[in-house]
């Protein structure tokens, strides 16, 4: 009679353990769901650096291209905006169209850190997808990244007449997020005075 009461309580354990693993996996896939139907959007990654002067970090230029690195004192006095791209990046391919669009823009320099890349694979990228940038430093480390407090490449800032940051955009450019966020942001930091 004992043998009897004794055998459902190590059942009833066992099937305790198989559901809590359950229970905390749906719970987490409920909060990702809610996170995700939020209408949250994922490029608009708080930066402390908003407002803050651009990193002082000079960078070399990417030899074989015939333009200068970046120079942050070059800055001051005019709108930048710099993207953060890597040849083996597959979205800053998908946004290079985009940035091609851009570059035809004079009111602004566009600019590039080249994110822990082989020089020779960055000269093919731009060489067969066209080259955007008019001065492009070269972070063979990743330490200047770490600086602009960059999550991953791409990303895009606009630096100000003022050499501070005024805006980061998460992720690879589309027309609509051009149109809609960042060249209203553009705008912003062309008639600010600096």
């Amino acid at each position: 009679m004992s043998t009897e009461t004794e055998t459902p309580t190590p059942v009833r354990r066992r099937r305790v353990l198989v559901l809590v693993p359950l229970l905390v996996f749906l719970g987490l896939a409920g909060l990702f769901l809610s996170q995700l139907m939020s209408g949250r959007d994922i490029t608009a990654v708080p930066s402390a650096l908003i407002g803050e002067s651009a990193p002082a970090d000079s960078l070399p230029p990417l030899e074989g291209t015939g333009l200068p690195g970046l120079d942050p004192k070059a800055f001051s006095g005019r709108v930048t905006v710099l993207n953060v791209f890597a040849s083996w990046c597959a979205p800053c391919r998908e946004e290079h169209p985009v940035l091609l669009g851009l570059s035809r823009d004079s009111r602004f320099v566009l600019a590039a850190i080249n994110y822990k890349d082989k020089p020779e694979n960055a000269r093919r990228f731009l060489g067969s997808l066209g080259n955007p940038y008019r001065e492009i430093g070269v972070d063979k480390a990743g330490r200047a990244a770490i600086d602009w407090g960059v999550y991953g490449v791409p990303e895009t800032f606009i630096v100000g007449k003022d050499g501070k940051i005024a805006y980061k955009h998460v992720g690879p450019l589309t027309p609509d997020s051009v149109r809609t966020r960042l060249l209203p942001e553009i705008e912003k930091a062309l008639n600010a005075q600096g």
